[in-house]
């Protein structure tokens, strides 16, 4: 037993130091310059410019992207466990399809779409919503992707959460006590997937945050096209963001972590 507490501690500790050196190497990159001395790259971060602009776009994109994934997935993923278990496993299959494309493909498929419609569409009202959707200032087409993109997280969240609760049950307590499905969606089923929902969200959070092939090769700066963008002539400020997100991931993912902990410690007693 103590052997395998010790084996466990050095595969602990080369995991820490294969995450923090890297990590600390680049927090010292930040405040520390060969000749210049420590700078302060931090007190910067919110004055640069582009900065709250693109971090803006991020959020609202994310917003977006997480209220339609959920609004698509939450009601047939119930439906599914309720009505036709056997077809999850070609739900399944359908949702982990974007895994299996990759993003460049995906982005030169959308393009070739984005540019074959203005031009054979022009005379309909669907140029109109062409020309809408590649709105710089809301980019609605970047959601798009971006739902596509999150199916396969959001589907595995989302099944992990239904797969502890009873639906069946709490669906037919409901209807007997007069709610109508919609309401036995929102108030039975919904409150038991609390964990579940939350971790899809954060997820996709994630996702739009740190995705830059499509929002790059689309032509659009939400805040990873920002950064990258910012590192050919500020090194060191776009260093600095990359930590302060990194961070900023962290702590939302711990606070996730409590959060759900203690949802699961209040449903207990």
């Amino acid at each position: 037993m103590a052997r395998l507490n010790t084996w466990r501690w050095a595969v602990f500790g080369l995991a820490a130091l294969y995450f923090l050196v890297p990590l600390a190497a680049s927090v010292v990159f930040t405040v520390d310059v060969p000749g210049q001395g420590v700078t302060y790259a931090y007190t910067q971060i919110v004055s640069a410019d582009g900065f709250v602009s693109s971090l803006l776009l991020s959020l609202e994109l994310a917003a977006a992207t997480i209220a339609i994934v959920l609004l698509l997935m939450v009601p047939a993923m119930v439906a599914l466990r309720l009505g036709a278990p056997r077809l999850r496993p070609v739900v399944e299959v359908v949702c982990s399809l974007p895994l299996v494309v990759p993003p460049i493909a995906f982005v030169a498929g959308l393009s070739t779409v984005l540019k074959w419609g203005p031009e054979h569409l022009s005379r309909t009202p669907l140029f109109q919503t062409f020309v809408a959707i590649q709105n710089p200032d809301f980019p609605f087409v970047l959601v798009l992707a971006y739902v596509v993109m999150a199916l396969p997280f959001v589907y595995r969240a989302l099944d992990a959460g239904l797969r502890a609760v009873d639906v069946p049950t709490l669906v037919e307590a409901a209807r007997s006590c007069g709610a109508s499905w919609p309401q036995a969606l929102v108030r039975a089923v919904l409150p038991n997937l609390r964990g579940g929902l939350m971790n899809a969200a954060f997820l996709t959070l994630a996702l739009v945050l740190g995705e830059f092939t499509v929002a790059q090769l689309l032509g659009f700066q939400p805040f990873a096209v920002w950064i990258y963008s910012v590192a050919g002539s500020q090194a060191q400020l776009s260093v600095a963001v990359s930590v302060l997100s990194l961070f900023v991931t962290w702590a939302l993912l711990l606070a996730l972590a409590g959060v759900g902990g203690r949802g699961r410690t209040e449903s207990r007693g």
